[in-house]
């Protein structure tokens, strides 16, 4: 391939993996709440294993090329972090090692937290990942399938945080809220 030949834009890449981060977190998080009969957290391991786990990792690996380190970071370590969780997802790991996968990478969604840019949409998306992990490992050693619905609540959350962030990058819709000129207003993101 010529190095003059874009393989994408940074922007098209970085609202493709919000999307795929949104929904695979909307499958995962609907699925921990049990508010849908008969669809749990395993019935997302498909969704989990290629959107969230191989598709985010592309993504990651093209946006290190355009060039952005933070996304490139978060897409190819939750690619990780998918593709892992959905092999596993059939049980076959002990309730303190499933706990102890999720702590880790629940400090990953930290330093992403840590590192995002700031506001709701930056921020918001990893830390309401971050603490949904982190439910989800207390729930597992508690084993306690309350801390579990919770989580699920709050993962949902974040992927529709995640989802409307990358949406409305696309459809120019308002991405934060302010004040200017002492009126109310919203800047595009």
């Amino acid at each position: 391939m010529d190095n003059g030949v874009s393989a994408g834009s940074t922007a098209s890449t970085s609202t493709l993996g919000n999307i795929a981060l949104g929904l695979t977190l909307l499958a995962f998080g609907i699925g921990h709440t049990g508010i849908i009969s008969g669809v749990s957290a395993a019935d997302s391991v498909s969704l989990a294993t290629y959107v969230g786990g191989l598709g985010l990792f592309l993504l990651g690996l093209l946006e290190y090329r355009g060039g952005n380190g933070f996304n490139g970071t978060a897409f190819a370590g939750l690619g990780a972090f998918w593709f892992t969780w959905a092999t596993g997802a059939d049980g076959k790991v002990s309730a303190h090692a499933a706990a102890l996968f999720l702590i880790l990478f629940a400090l990953l969604a930290l330093t992403l937290t840590m590192a995002a840019p700031s506001g709701l949409f930056g921020q918001g998306t990893y830390a309401l990942l971050t603490l949904s992990l982190l439910l989800l490992a207390i729930g597992t050693l508690a084993d306690t399938s309350a801390l579990g619905k919770i989580a699920g609540w709050v993962a949902a959350v974040s992927g529709l945080l995640a989802w409307y962030g990358a949406t409305a990058a696309l459809a120019h819709w308002p991405t934060a809220l302010g004040k200017a000129s002492g009126r109310g207003a919203v800047a595009a993101g």
